[in-house]
């Protein structure tokens, strides 16, 4: 309340009650002296209560006289905490003006400074760790034993294989996706060498030549290529776009991009016979040819269509350098290998999924199966590769090849089978593996060994294999294979071979 306190007129009010006792009648009425007696007793109460209003009016003054430091000089306690609180305030101001720490320096004020240095140290680290973002590595090692049985001479063999690989993502460049991929490969341990057939009973062996010695293991830069992921259509909005261009350039395995199969074309955790990692025409009929290794530099360009979430579409052409040659950087780009591969993404069977592809293939660099023919030849062929899952753990597989062109030891080759899933018998990691295949002999091969070979048409491969997962990165693999007819020869011996695959996966 600001402004004088009000004063009352006390003896009014006091005489209008009297007067309204007096003038209420009745048989409670009061006497003349005792309304005197009342009055006086009231006007010393109004006196009374007039002084103290008085008193309060001059404290009320009073107060308002004295400035705030006299204020502060009445309570000495107020006024040292004020002093003590401002004093503070002063050092801690001084303290963080500055980005050193010291002994003399505030609690609080070395605490925040402290916070600071340890965000700063961080943020380096964080930083690094965001260029990282994105990249992907991977490690595998497979080591393969395998015995060959029926055989003139009773072989062994033991190797290894290590891949690693890395994916490194680039800045994009408007709505195009830029990616490097990089893979190192090495090992040591060749092939079954009592054996006669057109199959390799283990497709992982990897050990380079050149003259090194047998226990020489040298590291090869296996792949090194540059993918850019083009969203179509150019121009449009990049999160609503349902196809895409992908052009892939620099040294790869074909096999990565061509002839791929769900369950048939993994050497390192699937069927091991070579004949069913990838079409025989193209793989052990050389038809693809690649280096010694496996690899060759080339140029992938891949259109996909995923407008459908469930089913998809991909057409793809690939060019590679083909031959001694070609596949060596020496003359990549005279009469290359050259692959047409459409493929789609399918629901069958209740909505199981299935892949199906049909490709054709032109080698201008094809060697003919007769050594003493050194000149390149071009040879033309097609094939289908196909899996398609028939129950929750069941897959099916099948692939076959035709050669239209060429002077080849087989023309035509078919392989099928199936992988089950562990889950049917309580142990969902596992997988059984069983397939079969066969390679007909072409005629001018036959004619060209009737003199010395028994031909029976075809050499005809099976393979059973159990994989068991022994730990989450860890897999040991037996494996039986039967070889019937080795090299399409009647009279040969057919060749049993064992082994046993350990796979571990980083």
């Amino acid at each position: 309340m600001t402004g004088p306190l009000p004063t009352f007129p006390m003896k009014s009010v006091a005489l209008a009650a009297l007067l309204g006792l007096g003038l209420g009648g009745g048989a409670h009425a009061a006497t003349n002296a005792e309304l005197a007696a009342l009055l006086d007793k009231l006007n010393s109460r109004v006196e009374k209560l007039e002084q103290d209003n008085a008193r309060l009016q001059r404290e009320l003054a009073a107060s308002r006289a004295v400035p705030p430091a006299a204020t502060q000089a009445t309570d000495p306690a107020l006024a040292q905490r004020v002093q003590a609180l401002e004093q503070q305030q002063g050092q801690l101001a001084k303290s963080l003006a500055s980005d050193t720490i010291s002994e003399n320096e505030p609690d609080l004020s070395a605490r925040l400074k402290a916070v600071e240095a340890q965000a700063a140290s961080l943020s380096a680290p964080v930083s690094k760790l965001k260029a990282l973002d994105g990249i992907t590595g991977a490690f595998s090692l497979s080591m393969v034993a395998q015995r060959s049985l029926g055989t003139a001479h009773n072989d062994k063999q033991l190797g290894y294989r290590a891949d690693a690989t890395v994916g490194l993502p680039l800045a994009p460049i408007g709505d195009v996706e830029q990616s490097l991929f990089a893979q190192v490969r090495l090992g040591q341990g060749g092939m079954l060498s009592g054996l006669s057939s057109f199959s390799n009973p283990n497709a992982s062996a990897f050990q380079l030549g050149g003259g090194l010695r047998a226990d020489d293991s040298v590291a090869l830069l296996a792949q090194a290529w540059y993918q850019a992921d083009i969203a179509l259509p150019w121009g449009g909005f990049k999160p609503q776009s349902k196809q895409k261009l992908e052009i892939t350039v620099g040294k790869m395995d074909p096999f990565v991009f061509f002839d791929q199969n769900a369950v048939a074309g993994d050497e390192s955790r699937q069927f091991l016979n070579s004949v069913f990692v990838h079409n025989p025409l193209l793989d052990a009929g050389g038809d693809i040819g690649v280096d010694a290794n496996g690899f060759t530099p080339g140029l992938r360009v891949s259109l996909l269509d995923s407008s459908d979430r469930l089913e998809s579409w991909r057409l793809s052409l690939g060019v590679f350098g083909a031959g001694e040659k070609g596949s060596s950087y020496q003359r990549s780009l005279g009469a290359p290998l050259v692959l047409l591969q459409a493929e789609t993404t399918r629901r069958r069977m209740g909505g199981l999924a299935g892949n199906y592809r049909v490709y054709a293939w032109s080698n201008g660099q094809g060697a003919h199966f007769d050594p003493a023919q050194t000149a390149p030849q071009r040879h033309v062929g097609w094939g289908v590769s196909a899996d398609q899952r028939v129950g929750d753990g069941l897959t099916l597989f099948a692939r076959f090849g035709n050669q239209l062109k060429g002077n080849v030891a087989f023309d035509r080759a078919l392989t099928l089978g199936a992988e089950a899933n562990g889950s049917y018998w309580s142990r969902g990691g596992d997988s059984l593996g069983l397939a079969l295949g066969w390679l007909r002999t072409s005629e001018a091969y036959r004619d060209f060994q009737s003199a010395s070979v028994a031909h029976g048409g075809s050499e005809r491969v099976a393979e059973l294999y159990y994989r068991w997962r022994v730990g989450k990165q860890f897999e040991l693999s037996p494996s039986l294979q039967w070889i019937n007819r080795p090299g399409g020869d009647a009279d040969a011996r057919s060749a049993h071979v064992v082994g046993l695959r350990s796979q571990f996966t980083f």
